[in-house]
């Protein structure tokens, strides 16, 4: 049976304030990498990032190209430990 529903203060969350642009869209920020993976093509290898994203869930993260992610926001990768680049850059810098 249901019951009337009692409010309480400490259910309220805190609103965070979100800075929008002119064109009334806002800029997703990255809050840390969750996992790795590469994406296998026919002639290369992509590597991949799962990033969680602020004011989402973690079923939300979505999968991400690690070398975007690390031109874009260098500062995830050091919180991960991992700093040195992927194992594409290695090859190209060989190759070249």
């Amino acid at each position: 049976m249901l019951r009337k529903y009692i409010t309480d203060p400490s259910h309220v969350l805190p609103a965070q304030p979100i800075t929008l642009t002119e064109d009334l869209t806002y800029e997703e920020e990255p809050v840390q990498i969750l996992d790795r993976r590469e994406q296998v093509l026919r002639s290369k290898i992509i590597p991949l990032v799962k990033v969680l994203w602020r004011n989402h869930l973690f079923e939300e993260a979505t999968w991400e190209p690690e070398d975007q992610m690390r031109q874009q926001y260098p500062h995830l990768f050091f919180l991960t430990g991992r700093t040195e680049p992927s194992s594409e850059e290695d090859t190209d810098r060989q190759q070249g």
